[in-house]
């Protein structure tokens, strides 16, 4: 069992360990020495004794091939027909030799039903199998899966070890993005593939205070919610005197009206806890703003922009209260 925190690293450390078990260097040698056949099978994903299994929304992400429903959302838990179908793989026959690997990422997305399943294999894995699980927080797993694991702790990267790998890697301001995403290396690389920079993270506290929703057009909705999240944690510190974490403090607007906070808050709450709801994501994303807008606007927001911009309470409000 892997256990580090949410963009650390415990996936491309499991993989990692993947591949220096099924690497067929010499003895003695580095592995994985990333030039045998088995190296490179593992690299492509192609390798008949590596099986990955994350959940269809997680496995998307990273540009796995995935058989779903187009017409429902990605699962966002591992379902037991997917670890069934693995624990069969598990019994086959080895096609390099090396033995077999099982990768799970990450475990607690395991539901009840499928961490059961994979109990009795856990206990008594077939001969040359080995299963590696990775988890953010060992506590949501149940105890009878813990308990059957080895646990290793993957440290966090000290900051000046994360920013120097960053601009290795060709990061600009990668101190401003390391802050955004909580002092997250891989995530900041990420985002930084993605487009997102600095000056556009340092946006958002302006766009958000004059209710323009077109700073996030194109995110997807996880990532803006998680944005706007982290913004209404830096304007209370700020409010209370305290250094923000996650923006520049020089980004943040003056004036806090505490209660359209709160409501602010809650309201994106409510979305977090309904992730897998069919939102309408430009029109989710005009209400979450403008009511984040309200916090610095307070009392001197127009009556036009109120009824203009749909409330995200009254968007989501045949939603189930837990």
């Amino acid at each position: 069992m892997v256990h580090a925190d949410p963009g650390h690293g415990s996936l491309e450390f499991a993989f990692g360990l993947a591949q220096a078990w099924l690497c067929e260097s010499g003895d003695g040698a580095q592995r994985p020495c990333g030039q045998c056949v088995s190296c490179r099978l593992t690299r492509a994903q192609t390798h008949p004794d590596l099986m990955l299994r994350l959940p269809q929304h997680l496995a998307l992400q990273h540009g796995m091939a995935v058989e779903y429903d187009d017409k429902r959302k990605p699962s966002r838990q591992i379902r037991v027909a997917e670890l069934r179908a693995a624990l069969d793989w598990s019994v086959t026959t080895s096609g390099r030799g090396r033995g077999k690997v099982l990768v799970i990422h990450p475990a607690e997305t395991m539901n009840a039903v499928t961490a059961s399943a994979l109990l009795k294999t856990l206990e008594e894995p077939p001969a040359g199998m080995r299963i590696v699980l990775t988890t953010a927080d060992p506590g949501l797993l149940l105890a009878t899966i813990s308990s059957r694991c080895q646990r290793v702790v993957l440290p966090r990267p000290q900051r000046p070890e994360s920013l120097t790998w960053l601009q290795q890697r060709g990061v600009a301001d990668a101190a401003l993005l390391l802050d955004a995403t909580g002092g997250r290396p891989l995530t900041a690389l990420r985002w930084h593939a993605d487009g997102l920079d600095a000056r556009a993270w340092a946006a958002i506290p302006g766009a958000v205070a004059r209710a323009d929703a077109t700073v996030f057009a194109a995110w997807p909705v996880p990532r803006m919610v998680d944005a706007l999240q982290k913004l209404a944690h830096d304007a209370a510190l700020r409010s209370c005197g305290a250094e923000p974490r996650f923006f520049p403090r020089a980004s943040l607007p003056d004036g806090l009206d505490l209660a359209a906070a709160a409501r602010w808050h809650q309201s994106l709450l409510r979305v977090v806890r309904h992730a897998d709801h069919p939102w309408n994501e430009g029109l989710l994303a005009e209400a979450l703003v403008s009511e984040g807008a309200q916090v610095w606007q307070g009392a001197r927001a127009t009556t036009q922009t109120a009824r203009a911009m749909p409330r995200a309470d009254t968007l989501s409000a045949r939603l189930p209260s837990s």
